[in-house]
């Protein structure tokens, strides 16, 4: 819902509005999108005051006239703005409406980013708990409180913000703590140094560690088809990764190459095809149903090894979420896709560093929950997958185009020298 805009420069036909920007809006890049989005989108801009800071640190500061020759063009302007940190200087309280039905916001309603959101309401802003980007702001005025809901979960009668009026977003800006991580964040390229990148990764896996956060890996089948089962399997048992989302594939194969040693029905250490090592992973699946799970199997000892096996022995908290053309499927797949989102939205909650190995469906509904703060890199084979991450809004994902492989052995070695060192 709009707010429409009176407010005309006398003598100009044009409709304006004072906005300000803050923060390290120079060296981010956040005043020139700003500029450009105003421009691009019809409009003219007039920068009636600017504050540079001196030093790296310093924050700087700008008030912006922005003009259109129509209010809703204003309004469009302003609504796009307001996504890079550009409030209306003449500050007002949200404007909230009240849901009249289940599963559907109200008209107008306000979409959320991926950054850090504030809301003002009785003249206080208060931080936009569980951001995430494509959902509504749900408000209860009496807790004074606001949370990021998705449409699935709207209930009639809730109050959800609706327009811009009222919201301001602090988008995520350079700082020298991530000067390292940044250097790998340059565009998506097989060129880049691996090496280098690799030891960047392990060190923001190491830290993790060290500082007791939490890092969750993202993983897909391709892991157990290239020969990278201990790689992860020793990522585990050294305490790297927290968590794990990935599909029944993962997991069946992981399985597979446990109980009959072949992935696909074929030998990972001979690279031979079996004879009717096409059946082995729905014979797989069946062992994994008969016992009553992978938890069972494991207790009862007919699973021995693996990434599920270590993730069951480490206390690894899984999510294997399905599709619909998945065999069996394992009796842990979540079938119902808005069920695996739920606990996959619930389970990423307090994750500070994600990991995404060679799924592109899985990444990117994991990149749409992550707010922004939260450091991604997605390793894998297709640059498509990562340019796909950041066109969906996860501007902070780092890529990495190689192959599996290569990749965890090599993230491990450096693992295992930080370890060393350490002691």
């Amino acid at each position: 819902m709009s707010t429409p805009r009176t407010a005309i420069a006398p003598g100009t036909g044009q409709f304006t509005e004072q906005v300000q920007i803050s923060g390290h809006i120079i060296d981010s890049l956040i005043l020139p999108k700003v500029l450009d989005i105003i421009t691009a989108s019809g409009g003219n801009f007039r920068l009636e005051r600017i504050t540079i800071g001196q030093a790296r640190q310093d924050p700087s500061f700008a008030v912006i006239e922005v003009s259109a020759p129509t209010a809703e063009l204003l309004d469009e302007i302003l609504a796009q703005i307001s996504d890079h940190g550009a409030i209306p200087t003449a500050q007002q309280d949200c404007q909230l409406v009240t849901a009249d039905m289940d599963g559907a916001f109200p008209e107008g309603f306000y979409s959320s980013t991926n950054q850090r959101t504030e809301i003002r309401l009785g003249g206080e802003w208060i931080e936009v708990e569980d951001q995430e980007m494509d959902c509504g702001v749900m408000v209860a005025p009496p807790a004074h409180r606001a949370r990021c809901v998705p449409m699935t979960e709207v209930n009639s009668g809730t109050q959800w913000v609706v327009g811009h009026a009222g919201v301001r977003v602090f988008p995520t800006e350079r700082t020298n703590e991530r000067q390292g991580f940044e250097f790998m964040s340059s565009g998506v390229s097989t060129e880049k140094p691996k090496g280098v990148a690799i030891r960047q990764i392990a060190q923001e896996l190491f830290q993790n560690r060290r500082s007791g956060k939490q890092s969750l890996l993202v993983g897909g089948p391709a892991i157990v088809h290239t020969g990278s089962v201990e790689h992860v399997a020793r990522l585990i048992r050294g305490g790297y990764i927290n968590k794990l989302f990935a599909g029944n594939a993962l997991a069946t194969h992981d399985i597979e190459q446990a109980l009959f040693g072949t992935s696909l029905g074929v030998h990972l250490d001979r690279g031979d095809v079996v004879e009717a090592g096409h059946e082995h992973h729905l014979r797989a699946i069946n062992r994994i149903r008969r016992a009553g799970g992978i938890r069972q199997a494991v207790a009862e000892g007919i699973l021995k090894s693996g990434i599920m096996y270590e993730c069951i022995q480490g206390n690894v908290d899984f999510l294997l979420a399905g599709s619909i053309r998945d065999d069996g499927p394992l009796p842990e797949v979540v079938t119902d896709v808005l069920e695996a989102q739920r606990l996959m939205r619930e389970k990423s909650r307090g994750i500070s560093f994600c990991l995404m190995i060679a799924t592109a469906l899985h990444s990117i509904a994991v990149g749409n929950l992550l707010p922004a703060w939260v450091k991604v890199v997605c390793v894998d084979i297709n640059p498509s997958t990562v340019i796909k991450l950041s066109d969906r809004g996860s501007i902070q994902t780092v890529g990495l185009v190689t192959d599996v492989e290569p990749f965890l052995r090599a993230l491990v070695q450096e693992l295992e020298l930080l370890d060393r060192g350490a002691t």
